[in-house]
């Protein structure tokens, strides 16, 4: 009889092994298009159907927080002025550039912080966009291979390789994109000029395109269980350019006869980069006891060409102006973070990060003369400028959860010294100043899924150097640019309160905000000579945006997957232009409707609807517009093989219109691109599949703290 807390003893049992085959058991299911964590947005871009043969720009239209509009230009909550980074760390290219230059196809997920604590970078209004790039969790030998084709110059590729081991990580890639937009575009422009109306009309076709090439490696060594130590680098190169054929007609309030003209004009900009670093972590013993340092160093060189002429209708060159622009950039950076845990509940953090970086801008103006048939080096119009830039940053986080309330203060301190000198003039633009940037963010579980979350940060935005340069720059016989070295940077508070629940697979989230930007920089127009407008940068005054965004994403049937995201704030601009006070507010709305339905087991179909509502600047108002996009994929051989078709603006419905007006300068813009856009895409998954299968179960999503290096 065997008894509670007796003691029995059975003698030797033996045990024999026997072996059984068993099939693989496959549980799979799909991963959210959008994820919301306490600080962040997550984007899941391998939901994204309709943006696959794309860049980061495609996939980001359907973002929430996001906007693009029909020239790719992106905002975040209706700022331009934000941070990009690629794995935690920031590109040598500007945010526009480093997200055109990115393959959707090589996209992980894309992270949306809108509030980033003290630990994280205060440059830019909105916040920031963190690409992260794929990478295999498999071990041993994993790849993808895909490629792209469209119509008209659209055709692209890429190759990951990943090898793991216990002690040795290793990845590389290699890309190749290619894209050519057609264009159509009517300009109005009326400009007075000493006591002379005159008017200006223009309607053209244009294209621009962009080509951009990439090789990316990494390599890992595990020290043991507790330390990791990785190399890496980038190389890359890219180009934009733009042609267009326009017709021109001038005339004024003091003669009657109008001149017609013909311009063909000419941009291109481009170069080559290159970034190395290298990265050490080390765990303590205690959980959540961590140190990580990265240093890393940028390197790039930019060329910029443009040339416009003009002829008469006997197809004679009337004027031409040329313009070459060019220079190295350089950058190094340090980091280090320290996280030490205080309690079960409770920790610090700090860390010190230094920046430094010098550029040189050397540009060129030529003039077309008639009398020797050939173009003139204009020395007065041509300048060569150097940039250094020194920031020191400390910062300090204390965070703690008392039951179902969680609290994070933090403060940042940054030391920038900054120098412009124009050496032809000799004459130099200098800050040297010390900024200090709290934050502050709440949380408190409501049990049942649901959540409250309050956040307070305050940021910076710095003007860049085409912004600061003190000269004059001839765009095209129309046209010139200046920068204004007396540019302020911007301060930025931003205030958020965010609700989310979950109820069965559904999620909703709301999330109110409220931003006050000070020292507004807006590029503004005014008239230079009769015909001429004159582009520069200025310090306007006062933004404000007050605003609601709503997501919901659920399941109307088993097979049907629908995400509809909203955007809606008003946004108010005040100040002085000119020593004019304007003001000027507009109620701005925008929708993204994602639809996916799982047609059979291996086949998928997203339509995506795209609104963005008319807004308004400090000189004029943009009007709103809407793009349905549509994607179908097909999986054979286990997923071995995936083919996505994707047709972009089905109805043509996209365009951009806008209008700037002072009281001696109106312009209105209307254009169209090139739609619908279709492309063909094609994806080989060479050893990935039974992990791609487990990740689609939520897990191996751990990285053990050691990605995203600069900011993460």
């Amino acid at each position: 009889e065997v008894k509670r807390n007796n003691i029995l003893d059975l003698g030797t049992i033996t045990l024999s092994p026997q072996t059984y085959d068993v099939n693989d058991v496959v549980v799979s299911g799909e991963r959210a298009p959008i994820s919301y964590e306490i600080d962040k947005k997550v984007i899941n871009v391998s939901e994204q159907l309709t943006t696959i043969s794309g860049s980061a720009v495609d996939v980001l239209e359907n973002v929430p927080s996001v906007t693009v509009d029909i020239e790719g230009n992106v905002s975040l909550r209706g700022s331009s002025n934000f941070t990009v980074l690629v794995d935690g760390r920031p590109s040598v290219l500007d945010p526009n550039d480093a997200l055109q230059q990115i393959p959707a196809s090589s996209i992980e997920n894309i992270e949306i912080i809108t509030n980033p604590s003290a630990k994280y970078n205060p440059e830019g209004t909105a916040g920031i966009i963190n690409i992260v790039l794929k990478k295999s969790q498999r071990a041993g030998m994993s790849g993808i291979v895909e490629l792209s084709g469209g119509l008209n110059g659209k055709y692209g590729g890429e190759v990951i390789v990943d090898y793991k081991t216990q002690t040795v990580d290793f990845s590389f890639s290699a890309d190749y994109n290619k894209r050519i937009f057609d264009n159509d575009r009517r300009e109005e422009s009326i400009t007075t000029f000493n006591d002379v109306t005159s008017y200006l009309n223009s309607t053209g076709l244009s294209d621009w395109g962009r080509k951009s090439y990439g090789l990316r490696s990494e390599v890992g060594f595990h020290l043991g269980e507790n330390d990791i130590w990785t190399f890496g680098g980038r190389y890359g190169d890219r180009s934009h350019e733009s042609n267009s054929n326009r017709n021109f007609i001038e005339w004024n309030n003091s003669q009657t006869e109008r001149l017609s003209y013909t311009n063909a004009s000419s941009h291109s900009r481009g170069g080559d980069f290159f970034a190395v670093y290298s990265r050490y972590y080390h765990k303590f013993a205690e959980k959540g006891h961590e140190l990580f340092a990265e240093i890393h160093h940028d390197q790039g060189e930019s060329d910029e060409f443009s040339f416009s002429e003009l002829f008469d209708s006997e197809f004679n060159i009337t004027s031409g102006q040329k313009n070459t622009e060019g220079g190295p950039d350089k950058e190094y950076r340090t980091k280090i973070d320290y996280t030490l845990p205080l309690g079960e509940h409770s920790k610090f953090e700090a860390g010190y990060q230094s920046e430094f970086e010098f550029s040189e801008e050397n540009t060129g103006y030529y003039e077309y003369d008639e009398n020797i048939n050939d173009y003139v080096y204009f020395d007065e119009f041509s300048n060569n400028t150097k940039y250094d830039e020194i920031s020191h940053s400390l910062y300090s986080i204390f965070a703690n959860e008392i039951n179902d309330f969680g609290y994070q203060f933090g403060l940042r301190a940054e030391y920038t010294y900054r120098n412009i000198e124009v050496l032809k003039t000799k004459e130099t633009f200098s800050i040297d100043q010390w900024d200090y940037f709290p934050t502050a963010h709440f949380s408190y579980k409501l049990g049942g899924g649901n959540q409250i979350m309050a956040s307070y940060t305050r940021r910076i935005d710095r003007p860049g150097g085409g912004q600061l340069e003190p000269f004059f720059t001839w765009m095209d016989a129309y046209n010139v640019r200046v920068g204004n070295p007396a540019l302020l940077p911007e301060y930025i508070d931003s205030y958020e309160l965010g609700y989310q629940t979950l109820f069965g697979k559904s999620i909703f989230s709301i999330e109110a905000y409220y931003r006050i930007n000070k020292n507004k920089i807006e590029r503004v127009r005014s008239v230079y000579d009769e015909n001429v407008t004159l582009h520069t940068a200025q310090n306007v005054g006062k933004d404000y945006s007050f605003g609601t965004e709503l997501m919901i994403n659920f399941d109307p049937l088993e097979n049907w997957n629908m995400n509809l995201m909203g955007n809606l704030y008003n946004y108010k601009i005040e100040g002085q232009i000119f020593d004019q006070d304007f003001s000027r507010e507009s109620f701005n709305w925008s929708t993204r409707f994602n639809n996916i339905f799982k047609l059979w087991e291996s086949t998928q179909l997203q339509i995506n609807t795209i609104y963005n509502s008319p807004s308004v600047s400090s000189q004029g108002e943009r009007k709103g517009f809407f793009i349905v996009n549509l994607g179908i994929r097909k999986d054979f051989f286990d997923k071995m093989l995936s083919a996505t078709l994707q047709v972009r603006d089905i109805f043509s419905t996209g365009k951009y219109e806008f209008t700037n007006q002072t009281t001696n300068y109106y312009n209105y813009v209307y254009g169209t691109r090139e739609s619908p856009v279709v492309m063909l895409n094609l994806k080989f998954n060479i050893n990935t599949q039974k992990k791609e299968q487990r990740r689609e179960r939520g897990e191996d999503n751990d990285n053990g703290g050691f990605e995203g290096g600069d900011e993460f």
